[in-house]
């Protein structure tokens, strides 16, 4: 049987880091391998229509979560999709693309995580969680570098929509099995604010997690592994320093590259960079998320994970309106 595409949810608020992490997981896996999907693309309404609307891009409102949810079950079968695109270098909508998808699926965007029937079809799912200093700190620098908005444009539309932030966004945190933190040593503003920052992971037994016991006893100098709890449940935390030394971070790498024999190994300047303005900057703590990250979504691809004969979720649940027929009758029916 065809083997299903693996399915990896990726959630954050604006400027929270999703495509900086992805970007690094389709460079680990191949591109050739890769089907990405921004959740962007499934806005109802372009920037005109939504400023006259009054309404944010994260109002669940805003967007068409029953597509994305038919086009979750789609890619978690493997069958092609027509996804809408968002363009956001004019906020307007366009040509639909014809999608396939690939041996890994990578969906990011704002509302990945909001109802039970996307979380269901995720094989790994992640939170980005950085401090809401640090947040609007990069969003202020990307929008006016990439964008061409003002400073006080930002500013203003991050107030405009800090409500939905809070009642939408920030609650999807809880259905992750990964909550990525990046934050600055010494708080925004300080000389870490563009490089060298912390990675505070938090790794939920929703899934199985590499064994990074021996982190425990050695307690190597700038990694740091402790148990605790996270909303009650409890959970194991990763710390990576920012500064944390080259033989260090290429031990932890190497702790997880053996759990990986399906791929290759990469130098570590291979991954790991991200975009600071016009410059390109690498980060041992970026590096070994998006390395931990690549170990789950390789674990779930070894697993016998071939396509089941069933029939689409969207397609039983209607079983519920016909209570008269029997289920084989109602399915041939449609």
């Amino acid at each position: 049987m065809k083997r299903r595409p693996i399915l990896l949810g990726i959630v954050g608020d604006s400027a929270a880091g999703k495509t900086t992490i992805t970007r690094g997981l389709t460079r680990l896996l191949g591109p050739e391998r890769v089907t990405h999907v921004c959740a962007d693309d499934y806005h109802k309404y372009d920037r005109a229509e939504r400023a006259r609307l009054n309404i944010t891009p994260l109002h669940p409102d805003c967007n068409f979560l029953d597509i994305l949810e038919l086009h979750l079950e789609r890619a978690h079968y493997g069958q092609p999709m027509l996804k809408p695109v968002y363009d956001h270098s004019t906020g307007s909508l366009v040509r639909p693309e014809y999608v396939e998808p690939r041996e890994f699926v990578i969906v990011e965007g704002l509302l990945g995580f909001h109802t039970p029937a996307m979380r269901q079809f995720y094989d790994v799912k992640v939170f980005l969680d950085p401090p809401e200093d640090m947040r609007r700190y990069w969003k202020i620098k990307r929008d006016t570098t990439k964008r061409g908005y003002a400073p006080e444009q930002v500013l203003a539309e991050m107030d405009r929509r800090e409500s939905d932030s809070r009642d939408f966004i920030r609650p999807q945190r809880e259905f992750a099995d990964i909550v990525v933190r990046f934050h600055p040593e010494g708080g925004v503003g300080s000389d870490q604010a563009d490089g060298h920052l912390n990675v505070h992971l938090v790794l939920r037994p929703t899934i199985p997690h590499p064994d990074l016991t021996y982190l425990v006893n050695g307690q190597a100098a700038g990694i740091r592994l402790e148990l605790g709890r996270d909303c009650g449940r409890p959970v194991e935390f990763l710390e990576v320093d920012g500064n944390v030394s080259r033989e260090q971070a290429t031990q932890l790498e190497q702790a997880i590259w053996k759990h990986l024999p399906d791929l290759r190994p990469l130098g570590a300047d291979q991954f790991g960079d991200y975009n600071d303005g016009s410059e390109v900057r690498h980060s041992d703590p970026l590096a070994l998320t998006q390395l931990l990250i690549t170990y789950h979504l390789l674990r779930a691809y070894s697993k016998d994970s071939p396509i089941p004969f069933a029939r689409p979720v969207a397609a039983l649940s209607r079983l519920k309106s016909v209570p008269d027929e029997s289920p084989l009758e109602a399915i041939t029916k449609q």
